[in-house]
């Protein structure tokens, strides 16, 4: 998650033109047999818990190998992206790279379609790939980055095939300022934009100390989230911290139905929120925010594991 304005550097703004990259499907990955009527759907698949973890740990060696980050514009966020694009082009999602420059460096978006479904209602995922320079950021936002991946693989996995398209995307340059989501935003057009049912959006979903949050945007989505947790008897809130803070924001603001997820940062855990969710009163729902001990040590398995699967609950009930 961008720090608020006040606390960051402001960055070049200038965009380049976009490059596409596109990555072929494997063969036979798509299913055979018609796709099933939407009221015939299968529920959403649960996430496992050591996938996600494995991306997270592959995204801490990345950075331990390139200068302790994986920042826009250093090669750390080149080899997180390329790990990302490298698992989805096997698993026959249809990859896009898009190419964008901010603070003399270039940075990338990387955007998956899954196959099929109404491309006039899109639902996307996404989360920012990249973390600050201080540190490796695994929970910021490597848990929401390797998430929402673990839920597009599981989307292949499954061979599902709901009403309306499915996208993911991970963002660059979040941390300079939502560069990355914003230009996608824009080059998506008045046209591509209304064609975007919902977008969904996860920064921070591992926080050590957490907190259960959820964006209240769009009506539809929150409520969504919130029958997910209802249902494991978790109490949530409203989601203020972060609010504006993260990539949902382009979309919001261009008028795409927004929603999303947040375990907290260094706002401090309330005692009322200690009697909900347990966890240390007084204390930073995440103490590593921006720093360089948010290693794989900095995360919460339990809320890592809720989050992961109710984003793929989410993107089940939304796209049928």
């Amino acid at each position: 998650m961008k720090l608020p304005l006040s606390g960051r550097a402001l960055t070049a703004g200038a965009v380049a033109v976009a490059t596409l990259m596109t990555g072929g499907a494997v063969a036979g990955a798509a299913p055979a047999t018609a796709p099933a009527p939407a009221s015939a759907a299968a529920a959403a698949p649960d996430i496992p818990i050591a996938n996600v973890k494995a991306h997270l740990a592959r995204f801490q060696s990345i950075a331990q190998a390139n200068g302790g980050n994986r920042a826009h514009g250093r090669p750390g966020y080149q080899a997180s992206l390329d790990y990302v694009k490298a698992k989805l082009d096997a698993a026959g999602f249809t990859t896009t790279v898009q190419r964008f420059t901010a603070s003399g460096r270039t940075g990338y978006n990387l955007i998956a379609d899954w196959p099929g479904g109404d491309a006039n209602q899109v639902v996307m995922a996404g989360s920012h790939l990249d973390s600050v320079s201080s540190g490796p950021g695994i929970n910021d936002n490597g848990s929401g980055s390797a998430a929402v991946l673990e839920t597009a693989l599981a989307v292949a996995r499954s061979g599902h095939q709901p009403a309306k398209h499915l996208r993911f995307a991970w963002w660059g340059a979040e941390e300079l300022g939502l560069v990355g989501s914003r230009h996608y935003v824009s080059s998506l057009g008045s046209t591509g934009r209304a064609k975007i049912s919902g977008y969904l959006n996860f920064d921070m979903i591992g926080s050590p100390n957490p907190g259960y949050f959820v964006y209240d945007d769009d009506p539809v989505i929150e409520k969504t989230f919130k029958d997910y947790f209802a249902g494991l008897g978790i109490a949530t809130e409203i989601e203020t911290e972060g609010d504006g803070r993260s990539d949902h924001a382009p979309f919001k603001n261009a008028g795409v139905p927004v929603g999303g997820l947040f375990s907290g940062a260094d706002y401090r855990k309330t005692s009322a929120q200690a009697a909900k969710w347990g966890g240390t009163v007084g204390q930073p729902f995440d103490r590593c925010y921006h720093s360089s001990c948010d290693t794989t040590a900095n995360i919460d398995d339990t809320a890592l594991d809720r989050n992961s699967d109710a984003i793929a609950y989410a993107m089940w009930e939304l796209s049928r």
